[in-house]
């Protein structure tokens, strides 16, 4: 598919902003690439902007993950077990994704937006051990909420990391800041599957993803470092966070019920 210019610099900005709110509240950040790729790059086909946004999100996720990973903020043990499992899921949940009408895919897409701005606007504190550890109790939990984020990631071409959060402080009990920093190792494993399941099918935009991930770099280590300087006042960023959503929400209902 060839694009203008002018939407290339259209995903560039689009990356731009995904990247930094992926760095800043970790999970819900990267449900806003598809619409972003969909209404302000106007790609057509809803399944390629899918696969193209799985690229990039996978990228941004990974680049963020090593930035966390400075600061000491990873679980690794937790973190990969959660990952592992949720690939299997991914690949299932993209599979059924890419049978799916993509008007109807992007009408199913609003709601989940819808889910996740209430689940931003949840309380969720900073308390938790910051010693925790993968153990015998906590790997079942893992890899429950690992399959259940996973397929959910694949199905909808997102990152996931709204599920994976609360998951993964729900299985073991750690803080925020080292859930935000882990969830990023299951954004990118998910990203990458179904990334490579829509690639196997053509619907993939190398060069778009390219321009998404290179403003998503700038952006992503931006948000970091707002992440950590506004730790104390995330409950107001995922406010602000959860309003956008839902007014992009409101806009792609509006939109997909016109489609049909």
């Amino acid at each position: 598919m060839h694009l203008t210019l002018v939407q290339y610099l259209f995903g560039v900005a689009s990356g731009l902003f995904v990247g930094f709110t992926l760095g800043v509240v970790g999970g819900g950040g990267s449900i806003l690439a598809v619409p972003l790729i969909v209404y302000l790059v106007r790609v057509p086909d809803p399944h390629l902007a899918i696969g193209t946004t799985a690229v990039a999100v996978a990228a941004n996720a990974a680049i963020n993950l090593w930035a966390h990973a400075r600061k000491g903020m990873v679980k690794w043990r937790c973190a990969s077990v959660f990952a592992v499992s949720g690939v299997a899921g991914a690949f299932a949940g993209s599979s059924l994704g890419k049978a799916l009408d993509g008007q109807k895919l992007l009408f199913l897409f609003a709601f989940l937006m819808v889910a996740v701005a209430l689940l931003m606007l949840r309380h969720r504190g900073g308390q938790g051990d910051a010693s925790v550890h993968l153990s015998t109790e906590n790997a079942p939990k893992l890899v429950g909420t690992g399959l259940l984020a996973g397929g959910l990631s694949g199905f909808f071409g997102i990152g996931g990391g709204f599920l994976i959060v609360p998951g993964l402080m729900l299985a073991t009990g750690m803080p925020i800041i080292n859930a935000v920093g882990s969830s990023l190792l299951g954004v990118a494993a998910f990203g990458t599957t179904t990334a490579v399941n829509y690639a196997a099918s053509g619907w993939i935009d190398w060069q778009l993803a390219a321009v998404f991930v290179a403003g998503g770099i700038a952006g992503g280590f931006g948000g970091t470092r707002v992440a950590h300087r506004l730790a104390g006042r995330r409950g107001l960023l995922n406010t602000v966070f959860a309003c956008l959503i839902f007014a992009i929400a409101g806009y792609m209902l509006y939109r997909s019920y016109r489609a049909f």
